[in-house]
């Protein structure tokens, strides 16, 4: 673990279109640094993230081909696992 995941939310799209398998992957693989598919600013940012307490974003598909997306809060307290375009519970 490369950082504390804090709370952990997944949305309700999230439990419904992705099994608990690739929900748990992606979280697995979020804390440990591997950002998946995100662009080289995003990556470069989530580097210097974690040095300096910022967001960390992750992107990954579902084996159904589902857009995941893992973000972790700058105060580390909440991790959130959505859909791409779905709004974030507040």
């Amino acid at each position: 673990m490369k950082f504390d995941l804090g709370r952990l939310v997944i949305t309700p799209a999230v439990l419904t279109g992705v099994s608990v398998d690739g929900i748990l992957r992606a979280v697995d693989r979020h804390v440990c640094g591997d950002w998946g598919e995100v662009p080289d600013l995003v990556r470069i940012t989530n580097e210097s993230g974690l040095l300096n307490s910022g967001d960390l974003l992750s992107v990954y598909h579902s084996t159904g081909g589902i857009e995941l997306r893992v973000l972790t809060t700058a105060d580390r307290l909440t991790t959130t696992v959505h859909l791409a375009g779905e709004s974030l519970p507040i």
